[in-house]
């Protein structure tokens, strides 16, 4: 069964799957944040805003013009996202990603559909603190950072292969004329991520942001 219309709108079954995804999502969230106080400190609360300001900033430093439909390799944006899910757990994280993708979708908006919208904007950047789920683990940060930006990336690709098809590019190799979506999004989202484990393997950072970690936390 297909997930597409011949027009490229979605089927009932591309419907009930990006529902699924975002009830899957938010479970994740429950699940694992059941023995977490629900309600947010004023500490707490002030950290995820000040991580959602610098990341709001920081996407706006583009390291490489901005790709034609939206996605860019920025300073680091994505990492603030992470860390409130790694500092605070998985719904903590998804709560910040989903205001944060608010704010891009105002910032930046690309609108085919709703639930393109959701795919790129709420989705997506929700996705991010999902970096939680690796909190108590060895190299938490970077473990949970490569997750989130992976399913970051899931949730753009989704997107790309329902409503973007029809803008790829003519000169695109047809023969991988498939993978566009892959290609167009992991593209720019590996290129900031890795540049981010590098900076944030370097010793000074490292030990920088363990003390902000025991500072959040405290």
């Amino acid at each position: 069964m297909s997930v597409v219309t011949p027009d490229g709108g979605l089927t009932a079954l591309g419907y009930g799957l990006c529902v699924l995804a975002a009830l899957l999502l938010f479970l994740v969230a429950g699940m694992v944040s059941r023995s977490q106080k629900t309600r947010l400190s004023t500490k707490q609360l002030v950290f995820c805003g000040a991580a959602m300001a610098l990341a709001y900033l920081t996407s706006y430093i583009k390291l490489v013009p901005r790709m034609p439909f939206g996605g860019s390799v920025t300073l680091f944006s994505m990492l603030f996202i992470c860390l409130i899910g790694y500092w605070y757990g998985v719904r903590t994280g998804i709560m910040t990603g989903l205001a944060y993708g608010i704010l891009q979708f105002i910032q930046e908006p690309f609108v085919l559909s709703l639930f393109q919208v959701c795919c790129d904007y709420v989705f997506a950047f929700a996705a991010l603190g999902l970096a939680g789920l690796f909190a108590k683990s060895k190299n938490g940060l970077v473990k949970g950072y490569i997750l989130g930006i992976l399913a970051r990336g899931l949730f753009h690709t989704i997107g790309g292969y329902l409503y973007w098809m029809d803008y790829m590019p003519e000169n695109f190799p047809r023969q991988l004329a498939m993978f566009y979506p892959i290609i167009y999004n992991y593209s720019y989202i590996l290129a900031e991520g890795i540049l981010t484990l590098i900076v944030i393997s370097l010793p000074p950072v490292k030990k920088g942001l363990a003390q902000i970690k025991t500072l959040a936390q405290e």
